[in-house]
Order: C-alpha cells, then structure tokens, then sequence
C-alpha cells in the first residue's frame, strides 16, 4: 500500500515513522527551515536612506503609468483630500525620502449627477416642492446639501436671469428621500423649500432657485431654476380641488394588452365619478396602436392625461423609477383633488355594497388623512368550469372571480390620500403624511390580478366548479380558492357605461 504524501511541515513525522535515521530527519528539518527563512526575506529589501541608519521598506510593484506625473497638471483643482493620519506631503517633499512614492489621484468624468431634476411645484402660499433623482451614493454616504432662494421678477432681474438680486429672498430646504432605499444607481429626491412669509402672492411672478451641493465640499453648490412663475400665472383658486378624485397611475410599461387596458378605465371612471381624472405615465407601455386607440376617446373626454415618462430610461432607478414617477404626480396634482388614489393598472378598487366609496371616504375622511386597503389575490387563470363558449368575449375581471387565499401569500396594500397633507409618495403607501392613517379591513379593497395587464392569450387556463356554499374554498394544484364575483355582477353595468361615455370601442 502506498505511503501517503506528507505536508512540507510534517516530514519529521513522516520520517521517524518509516524508520528513517535520526541525523537524516534532523538533515530534512534544517533544510526545510532555511528554506522558509529565505522565502520570507526574499520579499523584502534593505534601502539605505540618507542618514546613518537604514530601513527596511516592502516595496509594491508600480502598475500605474500616471504615478509619478505632475500633480501640479493632473489633480482635480476642486479635489480636497480627506484628513488623514499621515498626511499628504507637502510638493518640496515629494519625491524624497518617505515621500519618494507619491500616489495621485486622476478624477475623469461624472459618475452620477447631482440632481436630475423631474419638476418644481409651487405647494402652499410659501412653499414648494422640488423632485428629481440624484446620485444615491451621494445621499447615503455623502453629505448633500440644499438651500432655497425665491427671485422676484423685477425691471432689474427677469425670470430668465440667474445673476444675483439684491430683492431675493432665501428659505430653509427640507430634504426627503420617498423610494425606501430601493433605488440603484439614482435615488428619488423630494426637496421642500419654506418661506417665513408669502412669495410671489402679488402675482409679480419669479424663480424657484434650488442650491444643491455638497457640505464641506471645495465646489459651489449647482444653482438650479427650479420653477418660473410669469407674472399673472398666481391664484388663489390653484389651491381648490377640482375633482372629487385624482388617480396618479405607476409607470405602464411592457407589452400592455390593450383589452385589459380598456377594461381597467372604463371600470374605474364608472366607480369614481364624472368628478375624476386619472393621470397615467407611460415609460413605453403605451406605444401600441392598440394601447394609443383605447386610451386617446378618454382624453378627448377629459378624464385621462398621459405624462411622457420614456426619458427616465437614462436614469437608473427603481423598477422604471416608479417612486419618482408617483411623486411627480403627487405635487403636479397636489390641490386637484379632494382624494388621491395611488394603485396599478391590473388591480381593481371595490366597495362593498350597500356602501358607495363617497359614504366610505366622507365617513373615513372626518378623522384620517391616509386610507391604506388591503389586496385580493385574484387567481389569474382560474375560471369556473362551464359550457360557456364565449369567454374570448367576457372581460377579465368578469371572469376571473376566484381569490387566492393561501396563507403563505403576502398580501400587499395600496392607498388613497389627502394629497395637501401628503409631502411624499410611495408605491404602497405613504411614510410623510400628516395627520393619521389607517389600513382599512373590509371597507375599502383591491382586487389584484397581478401580470393580467400584459398577458395577450386567454387568461381562462384552469377550471374550477363553483362550490355550493360560496364560502367554501375549492383546491387547484394544492392552491385554496375562493369564489368572489363581486365585480363579476357589475360587468354588464361598466359596458353600458363605457358605450355611453365614449362610444363603441373597436380594438
């Protein structure tokens, strides 16, 4: 049977067990010993300095070309080193002694820009709102900072100007960062600015300029004109709502199925009222002709408008930047409406009967400013197993009435606000709201046919029998369900609506 290989560090061992002499193992020992001492002083090398003593230094190898150019010519002039426990030699020491190895650094290009900006908005007599994106690094490990300066527009300083004017008048800023950490390369910034007393209220007009910069940092801070005011654009009246309700939509992306589309609208202005308007963003979901066909009858009406979002592709943020598409929405429309509602295009909002979401809002509203509802999973390809033959013709969310009731599913939430007391948004609910919230259980819901928006073949791919006691669940590849067809019974209703509102539609 063969020896086994002993490691270097155990030949002693290895040869006093095989009966080897006492001199050759002490032999092996002292080789092995000499031979690790001159591995290690291989590594170093002895430099005489100037003096009578000498030191020893581990020298790296050089794999910069740049390093020993001028640091006169390459340093950025606005770079400032960092305190440090041996600081950077002074220029007649460089290239002596200790300081014989200098390292500069060459800063090219911008990594990420300081602030991208989205849209100025004026939010109360003295004060405004600014949105935009900036270098998420920037605020989590930077120090941003910002300040706030309201320009009147007078014979000496127009609105196009951005010299300094003796009459401009400066505010504290107030930053908030909305997307919960998730953005990625950008991160959504909210700025609010605050006046100790009314600004432009004359109605003179005047700019909205937003410092942004750096705390400590050698650069001047960016002046940015935020908002422009004519003069004449201030009134009272902009702080009155002109709708009951106000949907700002997430950003419609991917391959929308146009059917689907139609259905969610026609559902939604029957439910909310004449008195609303919804307030879609499109990032290159509504690029179809079949998207554009059902979309364009309710702008014409005046209920929908689309915002051209599709620039935010050359910003890297959060799932096609969807906080900042909310926020932009939240303080473009921010005295619109009495109420806000905040959800996607594949998820239904429903009142249970006899309720109407007037009794339910007007009741909720005398104590909260912020109502979250809960989510109904709805199962997305999950019909009942009839002899129907013309489901191609049924609306999904006719349709589709069995919810998911698994316990290991997380249910999610979505809301609606006050948007004057609101200064920010999210995605599922809002963190910066003043007064209470509350997330209702039964009153207010959403039903969640989640990735129906996109999908272009049937969705009835499973079938189930209704149960007899509708409160019963009913199993499906090891999947709870229950029978739900709440808005299954006012298709028909909606259908009748949408012909009258806005014609037949022909897809």
């Amino acid at each position: 049977m063969k020896a086994p290989v002993a490691a270097p560090g155990l030949l002693l061992l290895h040869a006093s067990a095989s009966g080897k002499s006492t001199a050759n193992v002490l032999l092996v020992g002292t080789i092995f010993l000499v031979a690790s001492l001159l591995v290690i002083l291989g590594s170093f090398t002895t430099k005489s300095s100037g003096s009578s003593s000498s030191s020893v230094e581990f020298v790296m190898p050089v794999t910069q070309s740049c390093e020993k150019s001028s640091p006169s010519s390459s340093m950025s002039k606005n770079f400032v080193p960092a305190e440090a426990i041996d600081p950077i030699p002074a220029l007649e020491e460089q290239g002596t002694g200790i300081h014989s190895n200098v390292r500069h650094l060459h800063p090219i290009g911008v990594a990420a820009h300081t602030f991208v900006l989205t849209g100025g908005y004026r939010t109360e007599k003295r004060s405004f709102a600014v949105v935009g994106l900036a270098s998420k690094p920037l605020h989590v490990f930077g120090k941003p900072e910002f300040s706030c300066e309201w320009v009147p527009t007078t014979s000496a300083s127009q609105p196009t100007s951005d010299s300094p004017s003796s009459s401009s008048i400066f505010g504290r800023a107030k930053r908030i960062l909305p997307d919960w950490g998730y953005g990625r390369v950008y991160t959504v910034v909210v700025v609010h600015c605050y006046f100790k007393s009314s600004v432009g209220e004359n109605g003179s007009g005047g700019r909205l300029i937003l410092h942004a910069g750096e705390k400590g940092s050698a650069t001047p801070a960016s002046k940015i004109t935020a908002l422009v005011e004519a003069p004449g654009s201030y009134s009272p009246s902009q702080f009155l709502p002109k709708y009951d309700y106000l949907y700002c939509g997430s950003s419609l992306f991917g391959d929308i199925n146009p059917q689907r589309l139609r259905e969610w609208i026609a559902y939604h202005a029957w439910l909310f009222g004449p008195r609303s308007h919804f307030v879609l963003h499109d990032v290159g979901g509504a690029r179809s002709k079949g998207v554009r066909s059902v979309l364009e009858p309710w702008i014409r009406s005046g209920r929908v408008t689309v915002q051209d979002f599709r620039e935010q592709a050359r910003f890297d943020g959060y799932y096609y930047n969807q906080f900042l598409v909310v926020n932009d929405c939240l303080f473009r429309y921010k005295h619109a409406a009495n109420w806000t509602f905040f959800f996607d295009v594949d998820e239904y909002v429903n009142v249970p009967g006899p309720s109407t979401l007037d009794s339910v809002l007007d009741e909720l509203g005398q104590n909260y400013s912020q109502i979250m509802f809960e989510q109904n999973l709805m199962g997305h390809n999950v019909c009942v197993n009839s002899n129907r033959t013309d489901r191609s013709r049924q609306w999904g969310f006719e349709k589709l009435v069995f919810i998911n009731v698994q316990k290991s599913v997380r249910l999610d939430r979505k809301y609606v606000l006050r948007a004057p007391l609101a200064d920010s948004a999210g995605v599922h609910l809002s963190e910066n709201v003043r007064g209470k919230s509350l997330y209702s259980r039964g009153q207010i819901s959403y039903f969640h046919f989640h990735n129906t928006i996109t999908e272009h073949q049937e969705n009835c791919r499973e079938f189930v029998k209704v149960p007899k006691n509708r409160t019963s669940k009913v199993w499906l590849n090891k999947i709870p369900y229950l029978y739900d067809d709440k808005l299954s019974t006012l298709a028909d209703e909606v259908k009748q609506f949408e012909l009258q509102t806005i014609g037949p539609v022909t897809l």
